[in-house]
């Protein structure tokens, strides 16, 4: 036989004629989930088998030996209308140490066998069986079915191929006490107990808190109950003098700022809308577990501003419907992280875009920008001495450099002066003209005086001829400081009379 096919239908060897595989994986399957049904056995192991039948021969075969109880019923509606009445199968105390055994766990860790939840109908213990199917997504594997007396096999169901899922089973567990006072042993008042948790150690898979929703409780009192979650995460002890978080004592995970994600399944179906309305009205009451806390980093010249999301001490809050992650996996895009915008997949729904990261990227990136636009200037600016070098001419007065934007700032002609030559001969032309005006200007005086203008000024060529009118020399007393000499024999010094030509 084909080692990739179980013989599935039964044996010799019990009386249900069930294989060891098929006894294993009831425990297994009943060791994680408590209480479940064949049909939900079967969703969770080994979808690939015909029926429930095999499955149900199991958990006989595990009845007779003392290790699974039927301790209830349930019923559940099938596709086409009709109630089904089914068998609740859940663990003994020996039954639950051999799954202990068969799932490598402790049997500290085990929590109870569930019985009483059995015992009244298990509606949520139901559900929250479903949701497990609905994440492990497992897939079919091809069976052939053993001959059970004389009645031949049903042939087995076509494979179908489904989603990725989380798992393996092995890695989840269900009714997992938080304590936010007292022990994991002994959970004080406002502790609380998550529906499913998955924790695979060593990988890069989150540690996931479960939360089923069966809309019997108000958003309230499940936004209460999210607020619980949050204190237990926040919850610190003391070990080896130090103060440490108390859940990192208990499962590992990579390192973030915020706690661990929690996930809420809502599993009653409704019409879009109402469904719609109850998920906003919980997140907006639960928004300050969820939503960071706004920092300003970087104000621009416009007075813009970014900044970035701190989770730092936040609970990330992701929500889907339960038939949409039947039907699309836990990897599909059906989950909406609260703060976020639409549908997204578990790892973007689980990412920060808004965090210090984006933040960090921004930064650099208009630091970059900033130093591509200094560089750009200073290239400008380069290339502009260039071409103003290439530009220059001697000044034709002293051979310094002359620009062209000399020219252009002190409209000075091209090829004239430079500006330091051209600033000397502006002055000494100003000189020469105001040295002109005072020139002119005494001039324009003196002709103003009349007669007494020529006073201390040489007389004309003509002065000597004609008679002596008597009056000496004019000023005398000033003649050697202001005027010259006046002519002998016009009035000469001694006061002597002019020459008569007789003598």
């Amino acid at each position: 036989m084909s080692p990739d096919k179980w013989p599935v239908g039964g044996t010799k060897a019990r009386r249900y004629g069930s294989t060891a595989k098929t006894r294993e994986q009831v425990l297994e399957a009943l060791g994680v989930v408590k209480v479940a049904t064949a049909v939900q056995i079967r969703a969770l192991m080994c979808p690939g088998t015909a029926d429930a039948a095999t499955v149900r021969g199991g958990c006989k075969d595990l009845e007779g030996e003392g290790l699974v109880l039927s301790a209830g019923r349930t019923s559940r509606l099938e596709p086409d209308g009709r109630r089904i009445t089914e068998k609740l199968w859940s663990l003994t105390p020996s039954g639950l140490e051999a799954a202990a055994v068969v799932l490598d766990r402790p049997a500290r860790e085990m929590g109870g066998t569930a019985k009483a939840a059995a015992s009244s109908g298990a509606k949520h213990a139901g559900k929250v069986t479903d949701t497990l199917a609905a994440f492990l997504q497992t897939p079919p594997e091809a069976t052939t079915p053993v001959v059970r007396k004389s009645v031949v096999p049903a042939p087995a169901p076509a494979l179908v191929e489904r989603p990725p899922g989380l798992g393996p089973i092995a890695a989840w567990s269900t009714e997992v006490s938080l304590s936010v006072t007292g022990s994991f042993a002994a959970p004080g008042k406002g502790s609380v107990r998550a529906d499913m948790l998955f924790a695979a150690p060593g990988s890069r898979l989150p540690l996931l808190f479960v939360e089923v929703d069966n809309g019997t409780e108000s958003p309230p009192i499940l936004a209460e109950k999210i607020t619980r979650y949050r204190r237990f995460f926040a919850r610190t002890v003391t070990q080896a003098s130090r103060d440490v978080v108390l859940w990192r004592t208990v499962w590992t995970t990579p390192q973030r700022p915020a706690h661990p994600t929690l996930a809420i399944v809502f599993t009653k179906k409704m019409n879009p809308d109402a469904m719609e309305a109850r998920m906003r009205e919980v997140a907006r009451l639960t928004e300050p577990v969820w939503k960071g806390r706004w920092t300003t980093g970087y104000t621009g010249p416009d007075g813009a501003r970014d900044g970035y999301r701190d989770y730092e001490g936040t609970v990330p809050v992701v929500v889907t419907v339960l038939e949409i992650l039947e039907r699309r996996g836990p990897h599909g895009q059906i989950w909406w992280r609260y703060g976020h915008e639409g549908w997204q997949t578990l790892a973007d729904a689980l990412d920060n875009p808004d965090d210090s990261r984006a933040f960090t990227a921004r930064e650099e990136k208009r630091r970059t920008a900033a130093q591509a636009a200094r560089a750009r200037q200073e290239q400008e600016r380069e290339e502009q001495r260039r071409r103003r070098e290439a530009a220059a001419r001697p000044c034709p007065e002293c051979g310094r450099k002359v620009y062209p934007d000399d020219e252009w700032n002190t409209g000075a002609a091209p090829g004239g002066l430079c500006s330091v030559c051209q600033s000397r001969a502006d002055h000494e032309a100003r000189q020469a003209r105001e040295r002109a005006e005072e020139q002119a200007a005494l001039d324009r005086a003196t002709k103003a005086n009349g007669w007494l203008g020529w006073r201390g000024r040489r007389l004309p060529a003509h002065a000597g001829v004609g008679p002596d009118l008597g009056w000496g020399s004019l000023g005398s007393e000033e003649s050697d400081q202001v005027g010259e000499p006046v002519s002998p024999g016009v009035g000469g010094a001694g006061g002597e009379g002019h020459d008569d030509g007789g003598q």
